[in-house]
């Protein structure tokens, strides 16, 4: 939620506002599947927990994904001894499906899960959802490996998921810590924007959750969490990890191809410092930079090493042309990704035109230095020749990163007018994801652990 200030100052999202005594501020949903033997036990601990120590009105929901046993009579035997709990049946299985299905029903403003094991100190919840109803953050994960965290698991789970882990850092750039503990939240608002997007149904879900809100700059609050496995777990490891690894591939290559709507995701909840337009300050001019110096290091490379190629076959000044070029179209792409953010297909061809006439202005400073050093010797050695070249091409490169800023990779406002900046053009601010549901927010009120409301939730 956004709140209006001058520039140059660092506003913070709202904290949710306060309400009428009863009102569920926090939905903790317990997806579970034939879990006849572990429901009641596992209920009636989380809403005594509750009871005691949420300053708030709560509601816990069972999201039933097509249990074969007794587990619905036994949540419906809960929902009705118990006014804060209800039930949810689906007809088809799928962790992922089931919370997509109460969360984008539910109305109140946080919202939660947990896995029936409890295997998560329960003291963990405050701590997770605080966040969210203060207006600090988007998300909130439990992490089993932070290093505060104390865990008792076996060696093979542990393997497993710190490889895991390491798979998404390496192959999607993560900065989460512990995708697939089971003890998560999320505000109301970002959730209504971010499920749409989330195509898994089971337990990939909430990795590709995480990637999304990530890539979109969502902020991600992580709490240590104190963890004992539970040895009666009927997850199927072999065929998660499975399920697990051919979800990453299909969001590494929708994330390479630019085929995810991030765009539609792109900070739109609170405001971020980053967004800022403050005086004598370009908008992500410190981040641009180095993704520029960082391709413009690599391309010199690539430049010399296709040059000294060329130059066997050929003349100095085609070898220079040839290497120049193939060069810059590289360049043109990585800035456009790496440095400028432009994702998707859209004005590819025209970026790479226009990268051509700042190729012209780069291979013209290389030429004339080319030719000048010819004027100069007749015979020039070859490490004279990439001198002059590693010379020229720094002057090109400066005169290169003004020309993509101002030029190739312009930024947009909403009235038309350029600015210098990042190139995310088609945001939305989060009032107006919050007029959207408006009817839905409810307000918060500090209440007694006894005062609770009498009507049923269900």
């Amino acid at each position: 939620m956004r709140t209006d200030s001058s520039p140059g100052t660092l506003p913070a999202r709202e904290h949710l506002p306060a309400a009428p005594a009863g009102t569920p501020v926090l939905d903790v949903v317990i997806p579970v599947y034939n879990e006849e033997k572990d429901l009641q036990p596992c209920v009636r601990r989380l809403h005594d927990h509750l009871a005691r120590t949420f300053p708030y009105a709560f509601r816990i929901t069972i999201a039933d994904n097509a249990s074969t046993d007794t587990t619905p009579q036994v949540a419906a035997r809960l929902a009705a001894e118990i006014p804060e709990v209800g039930t949810f049946r689906l007809e088809q299985k799928g962790r992922g499906r089931a919370l997509r299905a109460v969360w984008s029903a539910s109305e109140a403003p946080v919202l939660a899960y947990m896995d029936v094991d409890l295997s998560t100190d329960l003291n963990a919840l405050l701590p997770l959802v605080a966040p969210l109803i203060s207006g600090h953050s988007d998300l909130a994960i439990g992490s089993r490996l932070a290093p505060s965290s104390r865990v008792v698991r076996g060696p093979k789970r542990e393997f497993i998921s710190r490889v895991y882990n390491l798979i998404l850092r390496g192959s999607l750039q993560a900065r989460f810590s512990d995708a697939q503990c089971g003890f998560k939240a999320i505000r109301r608002d970002v959730a209504q924007v971010l499920l749409p997007l989330i195509e898994d149904t089971g337990w990939f879900f909430d990795t590709e959750m995480l990637v999304l809100a990530e890539r979109a700059g969502l902020r991600i609050h992580e709490v240590p969490v104190d963890w004992v496995d539970d040895p009666d777990s009927t997850v199927h490891i072999v065929r998660t990890a499975t399920d697990d690894l051919k979800g990453v591939w299909r969001i590494g290559r929708a994330l390479a191809t630019g085929s995810l709507p991030l765009d539609r995701l792109a900070r739109p909840f609170g405001d971020d410092p980053r967004d800022r337009e403050i005086t004598d300050v370009p908008r992500g001019l410190a981040r641009q930079l180095v993704g520029f110096c960082v391709v413009g290091g690599l391309s010199t490379l690539f430049y010399l090493l296709l040059y000294s190629g060329f130059r066997v076959f050929t003349g100095s000044q085609t070898a220079n042309a040839l290497a120049l070029l193939v060069s810059a179209v590289a360049n043109t792409a990585a800035n456009r990704r790496l440095t400028f953010g432009v994702r998707g297909r859209g004005g590819a061809v025209r970026h790479q035109a226009q990268g051509l006439v700042v190729f012209g202005i780069g291979l013209a400073l290389t030429s004339g230095s080319l030719a000048a050093l010819g004027a100069a010797t007749s015979e020039p050695a070859h490490s004279t020749e990439l001198a002059v070249l590693i010379a020229a091409n720094l002057a090109a490169t400066v005169l290169r990163f003004l020309l993509f800023r101002a030029w190739v990779f312009p930024d947009r406002r909403e009235d038309g007018s350029l600015v210098a900046a990042s190139y995310d053009t088609t945001q939305f601010r989060a009032g107006d994801v919050a007029d959207s549901w408006q009817d839905a927010t409810v307000q918060l009120l500090p209440m007694r652990p006894h005062n609770t409301d009498a009507r049923d939730f269900r």
